[in-house]
């Protein structure tokens, strides 16, 4: 069943590149032919759910020989397909976006989690994404093997240093954030300093993000958590990456997030080559 949400993202892609109508479509006649995808370098593959769906909307015709999350090697064929000589020129450019940027979000993504194979500890994404592709970015992250944090606003109410300069009394406001908001949803508060995660526990927090904190005073936030607030989540930001992701990881904290995952992500290189 085709993702309304989806199918129209991949129409506003379709019509930034195709405007009024592809020129070169005028000029040519009708003509059936073959085409592949080939992967140019290694990584991880992504993209499939969001290309498979252009494809059949487009009416083309496919057979995948890969999934999101596979191992790529240079000069494997990813993808075959068979359409109209200009409808799969016209689609080029859209569908190797997808798939190039996609695919480097997961091979940037499954870098950071090798690092992590065999420890008890999530790695999350951020909100830091470019506008009006956050699904599609996170998508890509999942593929990558980690896991997302909240997609938007709407899902979990978090307290950075911003919001918190002007709430003053912070037990009275956790009170009233209790009645107001979905009784699912999560608090998660940011904390810069081990007295500020200790207070922010005993004011009822449901996660705490330990935000630019050395791995030292993480560690001993996690010593109090675990003797006096068990049930509390620990998240570590700020600054992770692959050469310091492990030493944060065995802080003892539950995840790690990092908007690098995506924004420091380089596109996997792939072509589309034509057949007869």
């Amino acid at each position: 069943m085709k993702d309304p949400a989806i199918l129209a993202f991949l129409e506003a892609c379709l019509q930034e590149d195709i405007g009024a109508g592809d020129l070169f479509e005028r000029l040519v006649s009708p003509k059936e032919v073959k085409a592949v995808v080939i992967a140019k370098q290694a990584g991880v593959f992504s993209g499939h759910l969001y290309a498979d769906m252009l494809l059949e909307h487009m009416g083309i015709k496919r057979v995948w020989h890969t999934q999101d999350g596979a191992p790529l090697k240079p000069q494997e064929i990813l993808l075959e397909m068979c359409g109209d000589y200009a409808l799969l020129l016209k689609i080029e450019r859209v569908l190797l976006n997808l798939l190039q940027h996609s695919s480097g979000i997961a091979t940037h993504t499954a870098r950071f989690v090798a690092l992590l194979k065999g420890l008890p500890v999530r790695l999350l994404d951020t909100r830091k994404t470019r506008p009006l592709l956050r699904v599609f970015e996170k998508y890509s992250v999942r593929n990558g093997g980690a896991q997302n944090h909240r997609l938007g606003l709407d899902d979990a109410l978090m307290l950075k240093d911003t919001h918190l300069a002007h709430i003053g009394d912070l037990k009275t406001f956790m009170q009233r954030a209790r009645t107001q908001i979905p009784w699912t949803a999560k608090i998660e508060i940011e904390c810069t300093s081990i007295a500020m995660a200790k207070e922010v526990m005993q004011v009822g927090a449901d996660i705490i993000m330990c935000d630019n904190m050395s791995v030292e005073d993480i560690s001993q936030v996690v010593a109090y958590r675990n003797g006096h607030y068990p049930l509390v989540l620990l998240e570590a930001s700020g600054n992770i990456t692959q050469e310091n992701i492990l030493e944060y990881a065995q802080s003892g904290v539950d995840a790690l997030s990092s908007g690098s995952l995506i924004h420091q992500a380089v596109w996997v290189d792939m072509s589309m080559k034509l057949g007869s």
